[in-house]
């Protein structure tokens, strides 16, 4: 049990890569498009509903999906990290 808690402790990155692989460049694509399509079926889904706790609810998750849109978007866009270059 102490190794395997050594060897997670020891992948720790202290910051993030310079460049990043083909595959985590499509893993941060498929983040960014299940967070956009969760917001536009969220709001589509509010405006369809009756009920305004129900409307309320369906806006306030969409809007979630959005805040973690513009945070991944932020993370590959942030000036003070190295560019992120496929390698």
């Amino acid at each position: 049990m102490q190794q395997q808690m050594n060897m997670q402790q020891q992948n720790v990155m202290p910051q993030p890569p310079q460049m990043i692989s083909a595959k985590d460049a499509m893993y941060f694509n498929d983040m960014m498009s299940w967070n956009l399509l969760a917001m536009k079926k969220a709001h589509f889904f509010a405006a369809q509903c009756q009920d305004k706790e129900v409307a309320q609810a369906l806006e306030k998750a969409g809007q979630m999906h959005q805040r973690h849109y513009q945070k991944i978007l932020s993370h590959l866009q942030s000036p003070s990290q190295p560019k992120m270059t496929m390698q």
